[in-house]
């Protein structure tokens, strides 16, 4: 199925939880922004909107949560998953965090039923699900671990995925968007945007165009049988002890020099996940990713001999670029003012009605305000 990854984010990991004055406000007026996007614009252009990792944080920041939060993301599609609706809008969200992203297969097929889809294509939906948390978890490895996973489906078949991983180590997370429509490879470089803050020095990206033949190498090395692959995983072991870096040169000739700082074997392989990788015989890069139990070890041992014995390098340049910064419920620009935002919504909710009996011109008002809005609206000033 056609499909493509839209960005990536980086935030600073929070912990606690929205107040719930702050939620039932949130969800409201998201759903009427949804009713009047959608109203407007369609299904199909919202669904965009929030496979955009700069809208889906605008969005966030104009329902009053903090812009530069990890929670932005699991508040957001928790209040989109109770605002949205399948008979109202056309639109659901599956799945969300921890637990709950674990139902996000059952969730899909029972959306899938009541939207009429072939088993076929909810099977599809299914796999496509699982493989974009494959992909970020295990292809790109970052020290990111997925916790929240988020699958929005239409009527139309259309869908997107809003997934993101922690990083205990420094207390951030990382966001990453999906969006189907466009006929991109799942694996090679699959990203419209890459958004974040903290750039890694090293993340092993076996979805970098750089990374093909380490892709190739790897699928070639499982196909073989468990045996062979082991006998080749131990003889690289020896090449990565302290004492061999010790006194080998550190010259650009050296070819073992840069292996050594960039790749580590994995201390345990899953050995019953190599046998059945063998025995399915993956034609490629996807087929391989998508063997149960094929995870970021599997993948970084590969990695490790295809550059080692074959002489085939993965890329190891951090995809992020840039990054989001600022606030809102903690105070930072400025607390909520819940009376505005109350306001807000009745305003939405009145036009959203104007717009349903036919009275377009109130809600073509709204983009004409743009124009009045001075272009440093966004700064402020501290006053002692």
């Amino acid at each position: 199925m056609p499909m493509y990854r839209t960005g990536v984010a980086n935030l600073p990991l929070h912990g606690g939880k929205a107040p719930a004055w702050l939620t039932v406000r949130m969800r409201k007026m998201a759903e009427e922004i949804a009713d009047i996007m959608i109203d407007t614009h369609g299904t199909e252009v919202f669904l965009t909107r929030l496979s955009d990792p700069y809208w889906f944080q605008a969005l966030g920041c104009v329902l009053a949560y903090d812009w530069h939060s990890s929670g932005v993301t699991t508040v957001l599609t928790g209040v989109l998953k109770q605002a949205l609706s399948l008979e109202k809008h056309g639109i659901v969200v599956c799945g969300g965090k921890g637990a709950t992203s674990r139902k996000t297969p059952v969730e899909i097929a029972e959306v899938g039923e009541k939207f009429g889809f072939a088993e076929d294509h909810i099977k599809t939906l299914t796999y496509t699900s699982k493989m974009t948390a494959k992909v970020d978890n295990t292809a790109i490895q970052a020290g990111y671990q997925l916790y929240h996973h988020a699958f929005l489906l239409t009527e139309n078949k259309k869908w997107a995925v809003i997934q993101q991983g922690m990083s205990a180590e420094d207390r951030s997370a990382r966001r990453y968007h999906w969006l189907s429509g466009t006929n991109v490879s799942l694996i090679v470089e699959p990203h419209n945007a890459i958004v974040g803050d903290v750039k890694r020095e090293k993340a092993l990206n076996m979805t970098a165009k750089k990374s093909e033949g380490a892709r190739k190498a790897s699928v070639d090395i499982a196909k073989e049988p468990a045996a062979k692959v082991m006998r080749l995983f131990e003889a690289t072991r020896p090449l990565h002890q302290k004492s061999l870096q010790e006194w080998l040169p550190k010259t650009k000739s050296n070819p073992w020099h840069q292996s050594i700082e960039a790749l580590d074997m994995p201390r345990k392989i899953n050995w019953e996940t190599m046998k059945r990788v063998y025995e399915f015989q993956p034609k490629n890069y996807e087929e391989l990713l998508s063997v149960r139990g094929v995870g970021p070890a599997t993948v970084r041992g590969l990695a490790l001999v295809a550059e080692l014995i074959y002489g085939e390098k993965p890329s190891w340049a951090d995809p992020v670029k840039f990054s989001f910064a600022y606030g809102g419920k903690d105070g930072v620009p400025f607390p909520v003012d819940r009376r505005a935002m109350d306001e807000s919504i009745q305003m939405l909710k009145q036009m959203v009605q104007a717009a349903k009996i036919g009275d377009k011109e109130k809600t073509r008002s709204l983009q004409r305000l743009r124009r009045f809005v001075p272009e440093n609206a966004n700064s402020y000033v501290q006053t002692a």
